[in-house]
């Protein structure tokens, strides 16, 4: 691959002023003040630099200084993604990153141009509501596999509620993993006997409305576990409870966790991951409700055609076009009339 870069690279058009070291200045400065206009979490920023970092790395590999890179140089680096079996919506991603990395530097006055502008992932082939998500007996299912609180005490019972807590989150008040990672117990607020959490979305914060059977159990929970130690977010709501306990769930435990679960429950297969039960409560909401416009502010959409997603999953089955043709003809036959049945033979003719 250096070997092709060396033939086939076209003269970068970057002043020739401009350094590795002046462009990270110039993707600091972005971050600080540009990404979520100005106000971007900490892990969005760490998203944005391990993106960078990647491509850097990769600049490394092929001897291609990233100041001086080339569309040629990204279209590489989307092909060693694809080679690596990274999924389009991921390579979209880093893609962007690398993207605004470069406008970065070009609104800065190091580079005249953005060599990633104009360089499109690969196409997304998954239809748009290819989504998983669990019926209501798998969701039972589901529940049902996390150790009942009710048989333990102490630390375990502790344990017990704090993941029950956590799956009911995400499958039935559809937060992300994420969500469930930032939530603090500063977020909770009680009235009147009824619960709500303000959720720290990826873009915005919403309120989630917690079930009465949600409410009791996580009254249940915080009287049990006493005070927690607060970080910079305020006190976890969902604190790891091993050695160093106290300090906030990371977002690889809480996957760790619901992947036991879902394994337990023999719902663990590809493409079923924490994600599935934000999928679940959203896809069960609107089959129960028909409340579209509910199911978007339980999601916290602000498109509500991302939401009509579950809309389409949930009605297409009755709505499709397909059922209304009058079919004719001596190949369909209706199974549910007795007095119409398939022919005892074969017609004539050889299927080749």
């Amino acid at each position: 691959m250096t070997e092709l870069l060396t033939t086939r690279t076209p003269v970068t058009t970057a002043p020739p002023r401009s350094t590795r070291a002046e462009m990270d200045a110039a993707f600091a400065e972005f971050l600080r003040i540009d990404v979520a206009n100005g106000d971007a979490s900490a892990e969005t920023i760490g998203s944005y630099r391990r993106g960078v970092a990647q491509w850097v790395a990769w600049c490394a590999s092929d001897n291609c200084d990233p100041a001086l890179a080339t569309p040629l140089h990204i279209k590489l680096f989307r092909q060693s993604l694809l080679e690596a079996g990274y999924k389009p919506i991921s390579i979209r991603l880093r893609l962007t990153t690398v993207r605004r990395f470069y406008e970065a530097a070009r609104n800065a006055g190091l580079r005249s141009d953005n060599p990633a502008a104009g360089i499109r992932p690969p196409r997304v082939r998954q239809a748009t509501e290819e989504f998983k998500y669990f019926t209501d007996d798998e969701l039972r299912r589901l529940l049902a596999a996390i150790p009942n609180p009710d048989d333990a005490d102490g630390r375990e019972k502790l344990c017990r509620l704090r993941n029950l807590l956590m799956v009911a989150m995400m499958a039935l008040q559809a937060l992300r993993t994420i969500e469930v990672h930032r939530a603090s117990v500063e977020d909770l607020t009680e009235k009147d006997g009824n619960w709500t959490l303000l959720v720290r979305g990826k873009t915005r914060d919403r309120i989630a409305y917690l079930r009465p059977d949600t409410a009791k159990r996580l009254e249940e929970y915080l009287a049990l576990r006493g005070g927690i130690p607060s970080d910079e977010a305020g006190t976890p709501l969902f604190p790891s409870m091993g050695r160093g306990g106290g300090r906030r769930m990371s977002r690889r435990m809480i996957r760790v966790h619901t992947d036991h679960y879902l394994r337990l429950a023999s719902l663990k297969r590809p493409g079923i991951s924490d994600h599935a039960l934000r999928h679940t409560a959203a896809t069960l909401g609107y089959l129960h409700t028909g409340d579209l416009r509910a199911v978007q502010e339980l999601l916290g959409h602000a498109d509500p055609r991302m939401t009509s997603r579950y809309a389409h999953v949930v009605d297409m089955p009755a709505r499709n076009p397909a059922l209304s043709i009058p079919v004719q003809g001596r190949s369909f036959y209706d199974c549910t009339d007795p007095h119409s049945a398939a022919p005892a033979t074969l017609p004539a003719g050889r299927c080749l």
